[in-house]
């Protein structure tokens, strides 16, 4: 029989304004993999950062291995075998691969740091992952994806007995995420409990053997995972039936929006033909590493095109960096929502004042309170953000409260073109049909919608009309009618030969 190995009762926890935690309890046992799910802002990542000591618990007790835990710090879990892998990546940029995985317990001779011994214990825990990565590297040279994977190397290298997982495949390619799953059931079968924390259900079928649900900071119920417990653990997941995944709304084909003409900007973005009409919304589809997000960014002015048109209501406009795009009318909800999309440190009310102070400012250069108060107040409530107040800090909210207010600061706008890169990454169930209800409300209001999307049922379930793009270059047209997997994917695999 299994034993609990992590017992926690009635723990409680609040931050100004809103109690987190109420009197919430959970076990893990060893050699399992508990899910532990709900929507964004039930409370699970403030519940595992208390297990794993980042945050104090208000109340409640914590019980690991059978001894009671009276103090719980980063430390202490540390010692007791507890990892934890964060949601939102916390790497040191300017760090190698091996240096962020020894990140405070570095290997040293004398005084100075034994870079080979690191660099080939670095090697070996990458190998376990079957991940081909230089642990020289510097992690800001690296995609998301492969930061991610350092992520979980860093965790794996303290030989952990009880392992937190926050989102970890929100970033990862299918083959990146299948030799995850291949480490877990290792883990597992080492005796190694594992929580695992995630929005993708699909995924649960592949590795978990219990769910635990938790709702507005309070346990709800916790049962074994059978893949036909779907729909009853969504709904009490959102306290309510969700009954449809991917609302779609009928609109009539406009007149064009948008058009991008050979559009060339480095290796990943090559001779991009596109248009966008009103009335619709495009979803750009392909692999990892295919140049959507390469594509969004060129349009958008974040990164530097070398040549290409593009034109907004049959005008050309020129767009050099991101202010002409804002400017124009075209914006973007970026991908990585922490380190583009927001300023974390700055409240709510600021981030969604930020890119409109055009708007709110008189000729003085004085912001206008009232109509930013409005400003505010409006995207708050169109959007459904939870929150205790304007004024709290961007990056305390949940990442689906932080990705609306990504979106929330250019509703203000009169944005001709929204793009959504990766909309509803680390965003919950419930969450994912708000963000579909506004691109559809978007539509509805002639606002051309053109948005990134890693999941293939999202895709097919929102796009009107789908591009599929590899190796840089669109492969693929599809209607939404005639769209399938097999479809796209045999356009996302159109590789061009490189032997001549």
């Amino acid at each position: 029989m299994q034993e609990n190995i992590v017992q926690m009762r009635n723990i409680t926890k609040s931050f100004p304004g809103v109690k987190a935690l109420d009197e919430v309890s959970f076990y893990l046992k060893s050699g399992e993999v508990m899910a532990l799910l709900g929507e964004n802002g039930a409370g699970k990542s403030t519940l595992m950062k208390i297990l794993s000591g980042v945050y104090p618990r208000d109340g409640g007790t914590i019980e690991v291995f059978g001894s009671g835990i009276r103090e719980m710090t980063p430390q202490k879990a540390k010692e007791l075998g507890i990892a934890i892998i964060h949601q939102e990546l916390n790497m040191c940029q300017h760090l190698t691969v091996a240096e962020n995985i020894f990140l405070g317990r570095e290997w040293t001779k004398g005084m100075f740091l034994s870079d080979k011994e690191m660099n080939k214990a670095a090697a070996g825990i990458l190998g376990r992952m079957n991940m081909e990565l230089d642990p020289g590297s510097l992690v800001g040279s690296l995609a998301v994806s492969k930061q991610q994977m350092v992520e979980i190397a860093k965790a794996l290298s303290v030989n952990a007995r009880i392992l937190i997982m926050d989102e970890p495949t929100s970033a990862l390619t299918s083959k990146e995420i299948n030799d995850l799953f291949s480490m877990i059931r290792k883990l597992k079968s080492e005796g190694c409990g594992i929580v695992y924390i995630s929005h993708r259900l699909e995924e649960l079928k592949h590795i978990v053997d219990r769910v635990t649900i938790m709702r507005d900071g309070r346990f709800i119920t916790s049962m074994d995972f059978a893949q036909d417990r779907l729909e009853e653990i969504i709904t009490h997941m959102v306290g309510r039936e969700i009954k449809q995944k991917f609302p779609r709304v009928s609109c009539p084909k406009g007149r064009k929006i948008m058009e991008v003409r050979h559009l060339n900007a480095g290796h990943m973005v090559r001779d991009i033909n596109l248009e966008l009409y009103e009335g619709e919304i495009v979803g750009i589809a392909g692999l990892m590493g295919a140049g959507r997000t390469e594509t969004t960014r060129a349009v958008f002015g974040a990164d530097k095109k070398e040549s290409g048109q593009i034109f907004l209501d049959g005008k050309e406009i020129s767009i050099h960096k991101v202010e002409d795009s804002i400017k124009a009318g075209i914006v973007l909800a970026p991908e990585d929502r922490k380190r583009d999309g927001l300023c974390i440190n700055l409240s709510v009310r600021d981030n969604i004042s930020l890119p409109n102070l055009d708007i709110l400012c008189g000729h003085l250069g004085v912001v206008n309170r009232k109509k930013e108060n409005e400003m505010t107040g409006k995207s708050v409530v169109s959007l459904k953000i939870k929150l205790p107040g304007p004024e709290v800090d961007a990056g305390s909210l949940s990442g689906g409260n932080q990705q609306k207010v990504v979106v929330g600061k250019w509703l203000a706008r009169n944005s001709r073109v929204v793009i959504f890169d990766e909309p509803t990454r680390g965003i919950d169930v419930a969450a994912k049909v708000e963000i579909y209800n506004l691109m559809n409300e978007l539509k509805q209001r002639g606002i051309g919608v053109l948005f990134v999307s890693s999941e293939m049922p999202e895709i097919l379930g929102i796009s009107d009309r789908i591009l599929v793009m590899c190796d840089g270059k669109i492969t693929g047209e599809l209607m939404a009618a005639d769209a399938t997997q097999d479809k796209i994917l045999k356009y996302a695999t159109q590789f061009e030969s490189k032997i001549s």
